[in-house]
C-alpha cells in the first residue's frame, strides 16, 4: 500500500490529523494496535480550548460540539472554605467547551467512515524504516499476516508507550520528565454534577476536582497516595473524603451515586525533542505528558496537529518545506508553555509529601495573589482558555 501520509495511532490526535489531511485533498492511512471499542472505552478529559474547536469545524465534525457541549466561561477555585471564580471571558473574551474527549473521538471516527477513510485495526509490530530517508515506510502484521505502507511522512500519534517516539535514535532525540509523587483518584457517576462549573480544590488533606460530562454524569477526582489502587476505596469512602476536600457550601449540594467507572492515574510531565526526525513527526502523547491540571494534553496534541496540518498543506499545494522543517520549533514552544502552566497549577493545588510550613504559606500566598490581583487572574485566564497557535 501507499499513502501520502502514514498516520500510527487511531486516537483523537491521529483521527483529527486525518480528517484535516482529507479536507485539504491529501491521503492517508491509520494504524491503530488496538479495536475501535477499545479506543471509545477510554475515559479521557472533556475540557476544548478554543483552538481544538476551530479545528473540529475546519475538519467539519462539531455539529454535535456545538449541540451538546457545555460552554464554561470561568472556573471555581478554593482553599479551605474560601471560593473565588476566574472569569475565562472577562479576562480574554473567551470560554472553552467541556466536551468528552470520547465524543470528540466518536465524532472524528464516524467522520473518516463516512469519508472512506481508511483505518486498519488491531495491527501488531509496527516498525518505522527509513525516516530519514526518501524512503520511508511502516510494516506492520495483521492476522499473522506482514503488510507494508510506504509513505511520504509518518505521523507519530500513538502514545507515550508506542513505537514512534522509540524509533528516533537515543543520539537525537533528548528527553525531560517530571514525576510527581501522587496520583488522581477518579470516578465517574451518573449523578448531576455539583456545580455547572469545575471546581478546583486545594485543602489540608489534598487536591480534588469536581468536573463534569453532562447534566447527569459527573466527573470527580481526589489526590491519593501512588500506592493506593482502586479497589482499596469504596464509594462510600471516595465520597466522604471528596466532602472533606471541598468547601462546605458544595459538599452539601453533593448529590452521589455508584461509581460506573474507577481508575487511579499517575501524574507526569514529560518532553521529547525533537518532534520531527526525517519524514517521522511525533504528534500528542508521542512527545509529551502533562499532568491533568487544566486539562491540556489532548488540546496540546491539537495545536500539533494544527502546525503539522499547516506544513503539510504547504508542501503538497506549494512544494515548500518551511513549514514542516519549523514544525518542531513551533510546537515544541507552545508545548512548553503548556507544560509551564500545568506545572505551576498542580503545585498551586496540591499538597506535596517533603512541604514545609513556609512551603505551605508561601502556597496559600500564591492563592490568595491569583484571588485578588486581576494581572495573575488574567495570565491564568490566558492560559486556560489556551495560547494563540
Amino acid at each position: 500500500m501507499r499513502a501520502q501520509v502514514a498516520i500510527i495511532g487511531g486516537g483523537p490526535s491521529g483521527l483529527l490529523l486525518s480528517q484535516l489531511l482529507d479536507v485539504h485533498g491529501i491521503d492517508s492511512i491509520v494504524l491503530e494496535r488496538k479495536t475501535k471499542d477499545y479506543v471509545l472505552g477510554r475515559i479521557r478529559a472533556g475540557v476544548l480550548e478554543q483552538g481544538l474547536v476551530r479545528l473540529m469545524e475546519q475538519a467539519g465534525v462539531a455539529t454535535r460540539l456545538h449541540a451538546e457541549a457545555y460552554r464554561h466561561d470561568g472556573t471555581l477555585i478554593s482553599y479551605g472554605n474560601e471560593t473565588f471564580r476566574l472569569d475565562f471571558s472577562a479576562h480574554t473574551g473567551s470560554s472553552v467547551m467541556v466536551y468528552g474527549q470520547t465524543e470528540v473521538t466518536r465524532d472524528l471516527y464516524a467522520a473518516r467512515e463516512a469519508a472512506g477513510g481508511k483505518i486498519v485495526f488491531n495491527v501488531e509490530d509496527v516498525v518505522i524504516h527509513g525516516a530519514d530517508t526518501d524512503a520511508a515506510h511502516v510494516t506492520y502484521t495483521l492476522d499473522d499476516k506482514d503488510h507494508r505502507i510506504d509513505a511520504d511522512f509518518i505521523a507519530g500519534c500513538d502514545g507515550f508507550h508506542g513505537v514512534s517516539r522509540q524509533s528516533i535514535p537515543l543520539d537525537v532525540r533528548r528527553e525531560y520528565e517530571k514525576l510527581y509523587p501522587f496520583g488522581w483518584l477518579g470516578i465517574l457517576s451518573e449523578t448531576p454534577p455539583v456545580n455547572h462549573e469545575l471546581i478546583y480544590a486545594s485543602s489540608k488533606r489534598g487536591f480534588a476536582l469536581c468536573s463534569m460530562r453532562n447534566e447527569n454524569l459527573s466527573r470527580y477526582y481526589i489526590q491519593c497516595s501512588l500506592s493506593d489502587k482502586p479497589e482499596d476505596w469504596t464509594d462510600a469512602a471516595f465520597w466522604a473524603e471528596l466532602k472533606r476536600r471541598i468547601p462546605a457550601e458544595y459538599a452539601d449540594q453533593l448529590i452521589t451515586g455508584p461509581s460506573i467507572e474507577k481508575s487511579i492515574a499517575p501524574l507526569r510531565s514529560f518532553v521529547t525533542e525533537p518532534m520531527r526526525w526525517g519524514r517521522l513527526f511525533l504528534c500528542g502523547d508521542a512527545a509529551h505528558i502533562v499532568p491533568p491540571t487544566g486539562a491540556k494534553g489532548l488540546n496540546t496534541a491539537a495545536s500539533d496537529v494544527h502546525y503539522l496540518i499547516e506544513g503539510l498543506r504547504q508542501f503538497y499545494e506549494s512544494n515548500d518545506s518551511q513549514g514542516i522543517d519549523s514544525y518542531s520549533h513551533k510546537a515544541l514552544a507552545r508545548v512548553w508553555k503548556a507544560e509551564r502552566f500545568s506545572w505551576w497549577f498542580s503545585s498551586l493545588l496540591h499538597r506535596y509529601p517533603d512541604q514545609s510550613e513556609f512551603d505551605l504559606k508561601m502556597q496559600q500566598a500564591e492563592i490568595d495573589f491569583l484571588r485578588t490581583n486581576q494581572a495573575a487572574q488574567r495570565a491564568m485566564a490566558e492560559n486556560y482558555v489556551g495560547l494563540p497557535y
